[in-house]
Protein backbone atom coordinates (compact mmCIF):
# COMPACT_ATOMS: atom_id res chain seq x y z
CA UNK A 1 0.00 0.00 0.00
CA UNK A 2 1.22 3.39 -0.98
CA UNK A 3 0.69 5.87 2.37
CA UNK A 4 -0.06 9.32 2.88
CA UNK A 5 0.86 11.77 5.43
CA UNK A 6 -2.28 13.67 6.11
CA UNK A 7 -5.15 13.34 8.45
CA UNK A 8 -7.61 12.29 5.89
CA UNK A 9 -5.90 9.26 4.80
CA UNK A 10 -5.88 7.97 8.22
CA UNK A 11 -9.26 8.50 8.14
CA UNK A 12 -10.25 6.68 5.83
CA UNK A 13 -7.97 3.55 7.02
CA UNK A 14 -9.84 3.52 9.38
CA UNK A 15 -13.20 3.56 7.75
CA UNK A 16 -11.83 0.95 5.81
CA UNK A 17 -10.65 -1.09 8.55
CA UNK A 18 -12.59 -4.51 8.67
CA UNK A 19 -11.78 -4.81 13.09
CA UNK A 20 -12.70 -1.19 13.86
CA UNK A 21 -15.81 -2.34 15.98
CA UNK A 22 -12.87 -4.52 18.54
CA UNK A 23 -11.97 -0.89 19.61
CA UNK A 24 -15.69 -0.13 21.42
CA UNK A 25 -14.83 -3.61 23.24
CA UNK A 26 -12.07 -2.24 25.48
CA UNK A 27 -11.39 0.60 28.13
CA UNK A 28 -8.95 3.40 26.93
CA UNK A 29 -7.19 5.58 29.63
CA UNK A 30 -7.86 9.50 29.29
CA UNK A 31 -4.79 11.55 30.09
CA UNK A 32 -6.51 15.61 31.23
CA UNK A 33 -9.88 14.49 30.20
CA UNK A 34 -9.57 13.17 26.57
CA UNK A 35 -8.62 9.98 25.32
CA UNK A 36 -4.90 9.23 25.40
CA UNK A 37 -3.30 7.55 22.27
CA UNK A 38 -2.49 4.23 24.30
CA UNK A 39 0.45 2.84 22.35
CA UNK A 40 1.85 0.78 25.25
CA UNK A 41 -0.27 -2.47 24.77
CA UNK A 42 3.49 -4.10 24.21
CA UNK A 43 3.52 -3.52 27.97
CA UNK A 44 0.40 -4.02 29.71
CA UNK A 45 -2.52 -4.71 27.37
CA UNK A 46 -6.12 -2.39 27.86
CA UNK A 47 -8.89 -3.95 29.74
CA UNK A 48 -11.90 -5.30 27.99
CA UNK A 49 -14.64 -4.35 28.83
CA UNK A 50 -16.28 -7.96 29.18
CA UNK A 51 -13.76 -8.45 31.65
CA UNK A 52 -16.03 -7.32 34.19
CA UNK A 53 -18.47 -10.06 33.16
CA UNK A 54 -16.68 -12.83 33.04
CA UNK A 55 -15.47 -12.32 36.99
CA UNK A 56 -18.26 -10.96 38.45
CA UNK A 57 -19.48 -14.06 37.28
CA UNK A 58 -17.34 -16.26 38.83
CA UNK A 59 -17.74 -14.39 41.98
CA UNK A 60 -21.74 -15.25 41.67
CA UNK A 61 -21.23 -18.84 41.22
CA UNK A 62 -18.21 -18.40 44.48
CA UNK A 63 -21.39 -16.73 46.44
CA UNK A 64 -24.12 -19.28 45.90
CA UNK A 65 -22.71 -22.53 45.21
CA UNK A 66 -19.42 -21.94 47.36
CA UNK A 67 -17.08 -25.26 47.11
CA UNK A 68 -19.52 -26.67 44.88
CA UNK A 69 -18.55 -24.41 42.23
CA UNK A 70 -16.03 -26.49 41.57
CA UNK A 71 -18.21 -28.99 39.44
CA UNK A 72 -21.62 -26.98 39.01
CA UNK A 73 -20.45 -23.53 37.73
CA UNK A 74 -21.16 -22.21 34.48
CA UNK A 75 -17.61 -22.79 33.99
CA UNK A 76 -16.48 -25.59 36.17
CA UNK A 77 -13.76 -24.68 38.19
CA UNK A 78 -11.96 -27.61 38.14
CA UNK A 79 -11.69 -28.10 34.57
CA UNK A 80 -11.32 -24.59 33.85
CA UNK A 81 -7.40 -24.98 32.14
CA UNK A 82 -9.41 -26.75 29.48
CA UNK A 83 -11.68 -23.63 28.12
CA UNK A 84 -8.89 -21.54 26.76
CA UNK A 85 -6.92 -24.53 25.11
CA UNK A 86 -9.09 -24.17 21.59
CA UNK A 87 -8.40 -20.08 21.68
CA UNK A 88 -4.19 -20.27 22.94
CA UNK A 89 -3.54 -23.43 20.03
CA UNK A 90 -5.08 -21.44 17.54
CA UNK A 91 -3.16 -18.45 18.05
CA UNK A 92 0.42 -20.12 19.14
CA UNK A 93 -0.48 -22.48 15.99
CA UNK A 94 -0.07 -25.55 18.24
CA UNK A 95 -2.46 -28.53 19.28
CA UNK A 96 -4.84 -28.15 22.69
CA UNK A 97 -3.02 -30.76 24.41
CA UNK A 98 0.21 -28.65 24.09
CA UNK A 99 -0.56 -25.42 25.32
CA UNK A 100 -1.92 -24.71 29.00
CA UNK A 101 -2.49 -21.80 30.89
CA UNK A 102 -0.55 -22.00 33.90
CA UNK A 103 1.43 -19.58 37.06
CA UNK A 104 3.37 -16.93 35.96
CA UNK A 105 6.01 -16.43 33.30
CA UNK A 106 9.43 -17.13 34.78
CA UNK A 107 7.56 -20.02 36.94
CA UNK A 108 6.57 -21.55 33.77
CA UNK A 109 10.22 -21.37 32.07
CA UNK A 110 11.88 -22.39 35.27
CA UNK A 111 9.55 -25.73 35.31
CA UNK A 112 10.21 -26.56 31.62
CA UNK A 113 13.98 -26.13 31.84
CA UNK A 114 14.19 -28.35 34.38
CA UNK A 115 12.93 -30.95 32.17
CA UNK A 116 14.82 -29.19 29.08
CA UNK A 117 17.74 -28.41 30.50
CA UNK A 118 20.14 -31.27 31.27
CA UNK A 119 23.55 -30.62 30.48
CA UNK A 120 26.18 -33.31 30.38
CA UNK A 121 29.73 -33.20 30.55
CA UNK A 122 30.14 -32.52 26.54
CA UNK A 123 27.02 -30.75 25.81
CA UNK A 124 25.95 -28.19 28.26
CA UNK A 125 26.04 -24.91 27.07
CA UNK A 126 22.98 -22.52 26.12
CA UNK A 127 22.99 -19.94 23.22
CA UNK A 128 20.81 -17.02 23.43
CA UNK A 129 20.78 -13.44 22.37
CA UNK A 130 22.52 -10.84 24.26
CA UNK A 131 20.25 -8.23 26.46
CA UNK A 132 17.16 -10.71 26.91
CA UNK A 133 14.39 -9.95 29.37
CA UNK A 134 16.26 -9.65 32.51
CA UNK A 135 13.90 -12.46 34.02
CA UNK A 136 15.32 -14.60 31.23
CA UNK A 137 19.26 -13.83 32.31
CA UNK A 138 18.29 -14.44 36.05
CA UNK A 139 16.32 -17.88 35.05
CA UNK A 140 19.12 -18.90 32.67
CA UNK A 141 22.16 -18.19 35.50
CA UNK A 142 20.20 -19.54 37.92
CA UNK A 143 19.42 -22.84 36.51
CA UNK A 144 23.04 -23.12 34.72
CA UNK A 145 24.41 -22.84 38.64
CA UNK A 146 21.58 -24.98 39.56
CA UNK A 147 23.81 -27.56 37.75
CA UNK A 148 26.94 -26.43 39.80
CA UNK A 149 28.46 -24.84 36.21
CA UNK A 150 29.47 -21.19 35.56
CA UNK A 151 27.30 -18.59 33.59
CA UNK A 152 30.52 -17.25 32.35
CA UNK A 153 31.53 -20.20 30.60
CA UNK A 154 27.90 -21.60 29.93
CA UNK A 155 26.01 -18.90 28.51
CA UNK A 156 26.66 -17.68 24.97
CA UNK A 157 25.32 -14.75 24.41
CA UNK A 158 24.79 -12.95 20.60
CA UNK A 159 25.15 -9.94 20.10
CA UNK A 160 24.92 -7.67 16.78
CA UNK A 161 27.26 -6.85 14.41
CA UNK A 162 29.14 -3.81 15.48
CA UNK A 163 27.16 -0.74 14.37
CA UNK A 164 24.20 -2.60 13.91
CA UNK A 165 20.66 -2.98 16.21
CA UNK A 166 19.35 -5.99 15.36
CA UNK A 167 21.02 -9.66 14.82
CA UNK A 168 21.23 -11.04 11.53
CA UNK A 169 19.54 -15.10 11.39
CA UNK A 170 22.58 -15.93 9.52
CA UNK A 171 24.78 -15.05 12.56
CA UNK A 172 22.38 -17.04 14.73
CA UNK A 173 22.21 -19.61 12.54
CA UNK A 174 26.39 -19.59 12.40
CA UNK A 175 26.97 -19.78 16.16
CA UNK A 176 24.84 -22.65 16.50
CA UNK A 177 26.78 -24.38 14.30
CA UNK A 178 30.20 -23.21 15.51
CA UNK A 179 28.98 -24.55 19.23
CA UNK A 180 26.63 -27.63 17.60
CA UNK A 181 28.89 -30.19 19.75
CA UNK A 182 28.24 -28.47 23.27
CA UNK A 183 25.15 -26.44 23.00
CA UNK A 184 22.47 -28.38 25.00
CA UNK A 185 19.64 -25.43 24.76
CA UNK A 186 19.09 -22.89 22.37
CA UNK A 187 16.95 -20.46 23.55
CA UNK A 188 15.64 -16.71 22.22
CA UNK A 189 12.24 -14.36 22.71
CA UNK A 190 10.20 -14.80 19.88
CA UNK A 191 10.07 -11.09 20.03
CA UNK A 192 13.40 -9.12 21.70
CA UNK A 193 11.35 -6.72 23.95
CA UNK A 194 13.61 -3.42 23.35
CA UNK A 195 14.67 -3.75 19.58
CA UNK A 196 10.83 -5.37 18.84
CA UNK A 197 12.83 -7.48 16.44
CA UNK A 198 10.73 -10.95 15.54
CA UNK A 199 13.78 -14.00 15.21
CA UNK A 200 12.98 -16.52 12.81
CA UNK A 201 11.45 -19.38 14.93
CA UNK A 202 11.54 -22.03 12.59
CA UNK A 203 15.04 -21.66 10.79
CA UNK A 204 16.57 -21.51 14.48
CA UNK A 205 14.64 -24.43 15.65
CA UNK A 206 15.56 -26.72 12.84
CA UNK A 207 19.52 -25.57 12.96
CA UNK A 208 19.30 -26.40 17.04
CA UNK A 209 17.85 -29.58 16.38
CA UNK A 210 20.00 -30.37 13.68
CA UNK A 211 22.91 -29.66 16.23
CA UNK A 212 21.43 -31.74 18.75
CA UNK A 213 20.08 -29.13 20.94
CA UNK A 214 16.43 -28.61 22.68
CA UNK A 215 15.05 -25.37 21.18
CA UNK A 216 12.76 -23.25 23.36
CA UNK A 217 11.59 -19.26 22.75
CA UNK A 218 9.93 -16.84 25.42
CA UNK A 219 7.09 -15.56 23.64
CA UNK A 220 6.37 -12.49 26.43
CA UNK A 221 6.47 -9.84 23.41
CA UNK A 222 5.14 -12.34 20.69
CA UNK A 223 1.88 -13.92 21.41
CA UNK A 224 -1.24 -12.19 20.21
CA UNK A 225 1.08 -9.85 18.10
CA UNK A 226 2.50 -11.98 15.53
CA UNK A 227 1.86 -15.25 13.22
CA UNK A 228 3.45 -18.43 15.41
CA UNK A 229 3.76 -21.89 14.16
CA UNK A 230 5.50 -23.35 16.58
CA UNK A 231 3.95 -27.29 16.16
CA UNK A 232 4.65 -26.90 12.39
CA UNK A 233 7.68 -24.92 12.90
CA UNK A 234 8.98 -28.18 15.63
CA UNK A 235 9.89 -25.66 18.58
CA UNK A 236 10.02 -28.15 21.39
CA UNK A 237 8.91 -25.59 24.35
CA UNK A 238 7.64 -21.92 24.95
CA UNK A 239 6.21 -20.01 27.77
CA UNK A 240 4.32 -16.47 27.70
CA UNK A 241 2.79 -13.98 29.68
CA UNK A 242 -0.61 -12.78 28.93
CA UNK A 243 -0.92 -9.04 30.15
CA UNK A 244 0.33 -7.64 27.17
CA UNK A 245 -1.03 -8.38 23.98
CA UNK A 246 -3.78 -11.02 25.26
CA UNK A 247 -5.06 -8.12 27.36
CA UNK A 248 -5.96 -10.32 30.71
CA UNK A 249 -4.62 -7.93 33.27
CA UNK A 250 -1.64 -6.82 35.38
CA UNK A 251 0.23 -10.20 36.89
CA UNK A 252 -1.85 -12.43 34.43
CA UNK A 253 -1.92 -15.66 34.27
CA UNK A 254 0.55 -17.11 31.83
CA UNK A 255 0.70 -20.01 29.65
CA UNK A 256 3.23 -22.76 28.02
CA UNK A 257 3.72 -25.02 25.33
CA UNK A 258 5.28 -28.13 24.84
CA UNK A 259 5.40 -30.34 21.59
CA UNK A 260 3.01 -33.55 21.46
CA UNK A 261 6.39 -35.50 21.02
CA UNK A 262 7.07 -35.25 25.00
CA UNK A 263 3.12 -35.90 25.49
CA UNK A 264 4.09 -39.18 27.39
CA UNK A 265 7.93 -39.19 27.77
CA UNK A 266 9.90 -40.14 31.13
CA UNK A 267 11.28 -36.35 31.82
CA UNK A 268 12.43 -35.14 35.35
CA UNK A 269 10.06 -32.35 36.60
CA UNK A 270 8.71 -30.63 39.49
CA UNK A 271 5.12 -32.50 40.34
CA UNK A 272 2.09 -31.36 41.61
CA UNK A 273 -1.01 -32.37 41.92
CA UNK A 274 -2.46 -30.71 39.21
CA UNK A 275 -0.47 -32.57 36.62
CA UNK A 276 -1.43 -35.72 38.38
CA UNK A 277 -3.62 -38.03 36.33
CA UNK A 278 -6.93 -36.38 36.62
CA UNK A 279 -8.78 -39.34 36.82
CA UNK A 280 -6.45 -40.18 40.52
CA UNK A 281 -6.01 -36.65 41.26
CA UNK A 282 -8.34 -36.75 44.05
CA UNK A 283 -6.86 -39.93 45.40
CA UNK A 284 -4.53 -38.51 46.80
CA UNK A 285 -2.10 -41.61 46.78
CA UNK A 286 2.08 -41.36 46.51
CA UNK A 287 3.61 -41.99 43.24
CA UNK A 288 3.27 -38.59 40.78
CA UNK A 289 1.40 -39.62 37.19
CA UNK A 290 2.06 -37.00 34.91
CA UNK A 291 -1.29 -36.22 33.02
CA UNK A 292 -0.58 -36.29 28.67
CA UNK A 293 0.64 -33.77 26.90
CA UNK A 294 1.45 -30.10 28.51
CA UNK A 295 -0.86 -30.57 31.67
CA UNK A 296 1.86 -32.64 32.94
CA UNK A 297 3.73 -29.70 34.06
CA UNK A 298 0.70 -28.13 36.23
CA UNK A 299 1.36 -27.54 39.33
CA UNK A 300 -1.86 -26.06 41.81
CA UNK A 301 -5.26 -25.82 40.93
CA UNK A 302 -6.11 -22.66 38.51
CA UNK A 303 -6.62 -19.58 39.79
CA UNK A 304 -10.34 -18.61 38.63
CA UNK A 305 -10.42 -15.10 38.82
CA UNK A 306 -7.05 -14.70 36.70
CA UNK A 307 -8.38 -16.65 34.27
CA UNK A 308 -11.78 -15.75 33.93
CA UNK A 309 -10.23 -12.68 32.55
CA UNK A 310 -7.82 -14.24 30.40
CA UNK A 311 -11.12 -16.08 28.62
CA UNK A 312 -12.94 -12.52 28.57
CA UNK A 313 -9.99 -11.49 25.74
CA UNK A 314 -9.15 -14.44 24.51
CA UNK A 315 -12.62 -14.64 23.14
CA UNK A 316 -12.04 -11.73 21.30
CA UNK A 317 -8.69 -12.92 19.49
CA UNK A 318 -11.51 -15.72 18.85
CA UNK A 319 -13.33 -12.96 16.98
CA UNK A 320 -11.23 -11.33 15.52
CA UNK A 321 -8.64 -13.99 14.02
CA UNK A 322 -5.26 -13.82 14.46
CA UNK A 323 -4.88 -13.96 10.50
CA UNK A 324 -6.72 -10.34 10.52
CA UNK A 325 -5.30 -8.76 13.32
CA UNK A 326 -1.99 -9.71 11.63
CA UNK A 327 -3.15 -8.44 8.87
CA UNK A 328 -4.34 -4.98 10.24
CA UNK A 329 -0.66 -5.08 12.40
CA UNK A 330 1.29 -4.57 9.42
CA UNK A 331 -0.73 -1.78 7.63
CA UNK A 332 -0.71 -0.01 11.03
CA UNK A 333 2.71 -0.56 12.30
CA UNK A 334 3.74 0.30 8.58
CA UNK A 335 1.98 3.31 8.51
CA UNK A 336 3.71 4.57 11.97
CA UNK A 337 6.81 3.69 10.22
CA UNK A 338 6.39 5.55 7.42
CA UNK A 339 5.06 8.47 9.19
CA UNK A 340 7.83 8.57 11.55
CA UNK A 341 10.11 8.51 8.39
CA UNK A 342 8.57 11.35 6.73
CA UNK A 343 9.46 13.41 10.29
CA UNK A 344 13.33 12.62 10.01
CA UNK A 345 13.97 11.43 7.01
CA UNK A 346 17.95 11.60 7.28
CA UNK A 347 17.78 10.31 10.46
CA UNK A 348 19.13 13.28 12.44
CA UNK A 349 17.15 13.03 15.64
CA UNK A 350 16.36 9.18 15.72
CA UNK A 351 16.91 6.06 14.10
CA UNK A 352 13.97 3.02 14.05
CA UNK A 353 15.91 0.23 15.68
CA UNK A 354 13.57 -2.40 14.62
CA UNK A 355 14.00 -3.96 11.28
CA UNK A 356 11.70 -2.40 9.09
CA UNK A 357 10.70 -5.82 6.84
CA UNK A 358 7.23 -6.62 8.45
CA UNK A 359 8.03 -10.38 8.46
CA UNK A 360 10.84 -9.54 11.15
CA UNK A 361 8.65 -7.51 13.03
CA UNK A 362 5.33 -7.26 15.35
CA UNK A 363 3.63 -3.54 15.95
CA UNK A 364 6.68 -2.11 18.43
CA UNK A 365 8.68 -0.30 17.16
CA UNK A 366 11.74 0.76 19.12
CA UNK A 367 12.70 4.52 18.63
CA UNK A 368 16.31 5.24 19.75
CA UNK A 369 16.66 8.96 20.50
CA UNK A 370 19.81 10.42 19.16
CA UNK A 371 19.63 13.43 21.92
CA UNK A 372 16.70 14.71 24.04
CA UNK A 373 15.15 11.72 24.18
CA UNK A 374 13.73 11.94 27.65
CA UNK A 375 12.28 15.20 27.49
CA UNK A 376 10.55 13.97 23.58
CA UNK A 377 9.27 11.57 26.31
CA UNK A 378 8.10 13.93 28.30
CA UNK A 379 6.36 15.92 26.06
CA UNK A 380 4.59 12.86 24.64
CA UNK A 381 3.12 12.31 28.22
CA UNK A 382 2.46 15.58 28.45
CA UNK A 383 0.19 15.65 24.82
CA UNK A 384 -1.27 12.12 26.36
CA UNK A 385 0.56 9.64 24.77
CA UNK A 386 0.85 6.33 27.03
CA UNK A 387 4.24 5.31 25.37
CA UNK A 388 6.82 3.55 26.97
CA UNK A 389 10.55 4.60 28.03
CA UNK A 390 13.68 1.84 28.15
CA UNK A 391 16.87 2.94 29.63
CA UNK A 392 19.26 4.63 28.45
CA UNK A 393 17.50 6.00 25.20
CA UNK A 394 14.67 4.26 23.49
CA UNK A 395 10.91 4.88 23.54
CA UNK A 396 8.92 1.69 22.64
CA UNK A 397 5.67 2.50 20.73
CA UNK A 398 2.92 -0.22 19.56
CA UNK A 399 0.05 0.07 17.80
CA UNK A 400 -2.26 -2.50 18.34
CA UNK A 401 -4.48 -3.43 15.95
CA UNK A 402 -7.52 -4.91 18.54
CA UNK A 403 -8.05 -1.27 19.77
CA UNK A 404 -5.48 1.55 18.03
CA UNK A 405 -6.21 3.41 14.80
CA UNK A 406 -4.97 4.69 11.60
CA UNK A 407 -5.96 8.44 13.41
CA UNK A 408 -3.84 7.85 16.07
CA UNK A 409 -0.95 6.89 14.46
CA UNK A 410 -0.98 10.03 12.24
CA UNK A 411 -1.95 12.17 15.47
CA UNK A 412 1.24 10.62 17.19
CA UNK A 413 3.74 11.74 14.40
CA UNK A 414 2.56 15.18 14.56
CA UNK A 415 2.65 15.47 18.21
CA UNK A 416 6.11 13.54 18.21
CA UNK A 417 6.77 15.79 15.41
CA UNK A 418 6.33 19.09 17.43
CA UNK A 419 8.43 17.22 20.24
CA UNK A 420 11.20 17.52 18.23
CA UNK A 421 10.72 20.82 16.46
CA UNK A 422 10.32 19.60 13.12
CA UNK A 423 8.63 21.46 10.40
CA UNK A 424 7.49 19.99 7.51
Amino acid sequence: MEFNHSLQFARKLDRNDSLKSFRNQFHIPKVKGKTAIYFTGNSLGLQPKATKKYIDEELQDWANLGVEGHVHSRRPWVSYQKFSKTILANIVGARPAEVVAMNQLTVNLHLLLVSFYRPTKERYKIITEHGAFSSDQYAFESQIRFHNLNPDDTLIELKPREGEFTLRTEDILQAIRDHRDEIALVIFGGVQYYTGQLFDIKKITAAGHEAGAIVGFDLAHAVGNVPLNLHRDDVDFAVWCSYKYLNSGPGAIAGCYVHERFSQADLPRFAGWWGHNEKERFLMRKGFKPMKGVDGWQLSNHPILLSAAHLASLEIFKQAGMKNLVEKSVQLTGYLEFILNQIDPSHKYFNILTPSNPKERGCQLSIFMKKNGKKVFSDLTRAGVIADWREPNVIRVAPVPLYNTFEEVYLFGEIFRKALGVKL
